[in-house]
């Protein structure tokens, strides 16, 4: 929930970074619904995809206050967030919520990005693995694949509040999704995916956080929200 008309200032100025340095990575931003339709014509053609931080599960109806896929497509969007940690918390939704959220983003022609992490005290309690585990088996979606399906690993506690898990934490989750997908979906599918990481990802870590086995990306929070730091994540990549 960042983010005034006058914070488009900061995509222009990214898109202007990528035009001087092109990224060697696949970008995308997900701003507020309020100006995925602003942001959408600025971006044509700039490499710089745009997506939804959340989607209704259904195409339309009496929701007051909801966004449905559809309507994210008809603004521009190519992609929709599901299962955000903060989703999870502060709207108490579950696994089975998520996974039809996915199913709602698929509906509307959506790539989905499928957010799973545990709890500081889940993690102290040694669960990190159990959560994560019970998560993916509730809330993936049958059919998924490379193409349609990204998961997003990020410790809930590690958001927001400059902790960062180890590398070797990182790599033992990562490669546990790894191991999960090739199990549910096939070596094919499995080992195609992309694995995003997120928590507390910044300019000064990026490049050793990306550079651990199984971390695909990173789904970037409080430092997207200016054009110098996401350019100095996405710099990890060159």
């Amino acid at each position: 929930m960042n983010g005034l008309a006058q914070s488009v200032s900061q995509i222009n100025a990214l898109n202007d970074m990528l035009n001087h340095q092109p990224a060697n990575c696949d970008v995308l931003i997900c701003p507020p619904a309020t100006l995925i339709m602003a942001c959408s014509p600025l971006l044509n053609g700039s490499g710089i995809a745009l997506g939804g931080q959340d989607c209704h599960v259904n195409e339309n109806g009496a929701h007051t206050g909801d966004i449905a896929a559809e309507m994210l497509v008809d603004s521009g969007a190519q992609y929709v967030i599901v299962g955000h940690s903060e989703r999870r918390m502060d709207h108490k939704e579950r696994d089975a919520d998520v996974k039809a959220k996915a199913i709602a983003g698929w509906r509307a022609g959506l790539k989905v990005i499928l957010c799973i992490g545990e709890l500081i005290g889940e993690r102290k309690a040694e669960l990190t693995l159990q959560v994560i585990e019970r998560q993916l088996q509730n809330s993936l979606p049958e059919g998924a694949s490379a193409e349609t399906l990204i998961i997003a690993y990020e410790p809930v506690w590690a958001i927001g509040t400059g902790l960062t898990p180890t590398t070797g934490d990182v790599e033992q989750v990562h490669t546990f999704i790894r191991d999960h997908l090739v199990k549910t979906f096939g070596q094919a599918v499995g080992n195609e995916m992309r694995i995003l990481y997120g928590g507390s990802v910044k300019p000064g870590n990026a490049k050793e956080l990306m550079g651990v086995s199984h971390v695909n990306g990173a789904l970037v929070g409080g430092a997207s929200l200016k054009a110098e730091d996401f350019a100095g994540i996405i710099a990890a990549y060159a």
